[in-house]
């Protein structure tokens, strides 16, 4: 027979049930056998001379009732993944959530797979095209809000481009997110980037678009001068649309990842901030493989598409030294 025993445990199976079988009384067992007469009346009261599961029965969790329901209807009304959901709680409802956490929060609530909250009729149909399947030159856009740090008067703007084919990103702090400095950073990008980009995809911000303008338009006029930054390059600006964050998702969870490094990591200056973000975009590209990817790096991933397909890539894309030690 198996016996679970703790490993601290100051009784044995055998004595545990000596006490129980006992007609001596509390005091008299404990100092017979050397332990407390709380041990002594805890186990008459069992039948079995079993330890038990020292898990606790509640555990401390984050998110507040309250919380939590917010969560579940976000990821039952939206659909969106476990990064993507992260994203959103920590902006909108509880800072200190963990991945970790909200996933057992979802487990909890029984929706910890998407795919079980997909109706059945729309999984029938046939499936939409994976970002695998798309060559390198599809690229998406966004802003992320920085911390003020103590030597800046006002805090900075983090402009992220990321490849869906490869996850290959491009990093710039600028201080304005204004719509002269995402063109800024646009025909920076198109220099930076070892492949020819093709489309780019980005939310209905004022720095990319005209498309929510104070005359209510909705539709883009193509004069905002990101716009005409897109067409001198070639390049088709695609936008998501209006409340659908998750079209933009890649970045988003790409932003998952910087917003985890600015939680556990202590910045003395601006500069040190900056040189932080840009180091970690270039490990990113360079040493950090992507389960996406079949476990390679981005870079790896670049090598691979213009040994395929040369005729996409303007630049050769190498492989830079490892990390310092």
């Amino acid at each position: 027979m198996t016996i679970r025993l703790h490993a601290n445990a100051t009784t044995t199976p055998r004595i545990r049930r000596y006490i129980q079988q006992s007609q001596k009384t509390d005091k008299a067992l404990a100092k017979e056998l050397g332990i407390s007469i709380d041990t002594v009346r805890r186990w008459r009261k069992r039948d079995d001379v079993h330890d038990r599961s020292h898990t606790a029965h509640r555990l401390n969790t984050t998110l507040s009732e309250a919380q939590e329901a917010v969560v579940v209807e976000l990821r039952r009304s939206l659909l969106l993944s476990l990064d993507d959901l992260l994203v959103v709680t920590r902006e909108f409802i509880n800072a200190d959530v963990s991945r970790a956490g909200l996933d057992r929060c979802l487990r909890r609530h029984g929706i910890s797979r998407l795919a079980d909250l997909i109706p059945q009729e729309e999984t029938a149909k046939d499936k939409p095209k994976t970002f695998k399947n798309y060559d390198p030159g599809f690229v998406h856009v966004d802003i992320k809000y920085l911390p003020q740090m103590p030597d800046e008067t006002s805090r900075r703007y983090l402009f992220v481009a990321i490849d869906r084919a490869s996850r290959w990103v491009y990093l710039e702090l600028r201080k304005s997110k204004s719509s002269q400095a995402a063109t800024g950073f646009l025909n920076r990008l198109v220099n930076k980037a070892p492949f020819v980009i093709r489309k780019l995809l980005t939310d209905n911000d004022k720095a990319f678009t005209d498309r929510f303008s104070t005359a209510g338009e909705r539709k883009p006029t193509g004069k905002h001068i990101f716009d005409q930054a897109c067409v001198r390059h070639g390049i088709e600006h695609r936008l998501i649309p209006p409340r659908r964050p998750q079209t933009n998702g890649m970045v988003e969870r790409f932003n998952g990842r910087i917003s985890e490094v600015l939680a556990t990591t202590r910045f003395n200056s601006a500069e040190d901030l900056e040189q932080t973000m840009l180091r970690y975009g270039y490990l990113y590209n360079q040493h950090i493989p992507q389960r996406a990817l079949e476990h390679k790096t981005p870079v790896e991933a670049l090598k691979q598409w213009q040994k395929r397909k040369p005729e996409l890539f303007h630049k050769q894309v190498r492989n830079h030294a490892g990390p310092d030690t």
